[in-house]
């Protein structure tokens, strides 16, 4: 009796096992994300969407702040048009942290002032410059 041609092949069986098996995996990490864990949520309005910049701030009035503040375990950086949330940018606090280590390194990130009175610092980082190769490969190989 013949294979039923709708039936998946051998192999192809396999690939999609790996396939569900990677998938599900990736979805019990963003569920992890959200349970029990300490989530830092900025907001970014719109100057981002003319510079292409994030601002993410690490002093006010002279003190650490931000994310060098922060004791959450993920950094979730809201990219907004008007009221709308258009996306969200989500980092392990501490890979983002690298990333920003990286992007200082690499002279891909300015400091400026900014807040209240000008009391706040934060770094401008271009959001393509972060998914660069360069500031991938020395936030990842610093692990």
């Amino acid at each position: 009796m013949g294979r039923n041609s709708l039936e998946p092949k051998t192999e192809d069986r396999k690939k999609f096992d790996l396939d569900l098996q990677y998938g599900q995996v990736r979805e019990k990490i963003v569920a992890d994300m959200l349970q029990d864990k300490k989530i830092e949520v900025k907001s970014e309005r719109g100057m981002w969407l003319h510079t292409g910049n994030i601002a993410i701030e690490y002093e006010s009035y002279g003190k650490p702040s931000g994310i060098n503040a922060t004791n959450s375990d993920y950094w979730f950086h809201n990219l907004c048009v008007g009221d709308e949330v258009f996306g969200t940018l989500v980092f392990e606090t501490k890979m983002l942290k690298k990333i920003i280590n990286a992007s200082i390194n690499e002279n891909q990130v300015r400091s400026v002032s900014g807040g209240d009175h000008n009391a706040s610092k934060m770094y401008l980082i271009n959001i393509q410059n972060i998914f660069s190769q360069t500031i991938i490969k020395k936030s990842v190989d610093n692990e």
